[in-house]
């Protein structure tokens, strides 16, 4: 096991990356747009506040509050499990310690909303014709493409580099 100057402390630069620009863009979405009105941006991509008081595609959200705390305490808790397989990992940028970090900066920055305003707030509006996924965030962003990494990792580089390994050892 390596120990907390290495791999998690020296790592968490892009879990902050993504936790700055999160808030950042959530301030100006906030500042600039109105409640409900598309901008467009380029075809199929409009900025569109909305608020989500529950989780991913506003699951839960009318349940009376109790989904706040509820799902705060989660993402704490799936934080502090980040951090603790953070600190066990090599020392070396890996598709899993980025995919780590990428899921930390963006459940991060959804419970920051989460604890100071109830909600989350989102405004990336996608679309195809009359079809528009839920409108997302940058924290969204993140936890989509660390979990990505995290799968892609363990199920394919993962076993690939094992492999290889034992291809190496043999020829020995």
């Amino acid at each position: 096991m390596t120990n907390l100057s290495s791999t998690a402390v020296k790592t968490l630069w892009i879990a902050a990356i993504v936790l700055i620009l999160d808030q950042l863009t959530k301030w100006w979405a906030v500042s600039s747009l109105t409640l409900g009105e598309p901008v467009a941006v380029i075809s199929n991509l409009n900025w569109t506040l909305a608020y989500n008081y529950g989780a991913a595609f506003s699951f839960l959200a009318d349940m009376g509050g109790w989904q706040r705390w509820f799902f705060s305490g989660l993402a704490f808790v799936v934080s502090t499990i980040l951090i603790v397989w953070l600190y066990k990992l090599p020392q070396k940028l890996t598709a899993e310690v980025w995919g780590i970090n990428l899921v930390l900066g963006g459940a991060i920055g959804n419970v920051i909303d989460r604890v100071l305003e109830g909600r989350v707030t989102d405004f990336i509006d996608f679309y195809i014709g009359n079809w528009h996924y839920a409108t997302f965030n940058v924290a969204d962003m993140g936890i989509v493409a660390g979990a990505g990494l995290l799968i892609l990792s363990e199920f394919y580089l993962k076993p690939k580099f094992a492999d290889s390994s034992k291809k190496a050892d043999n020829k020995e």
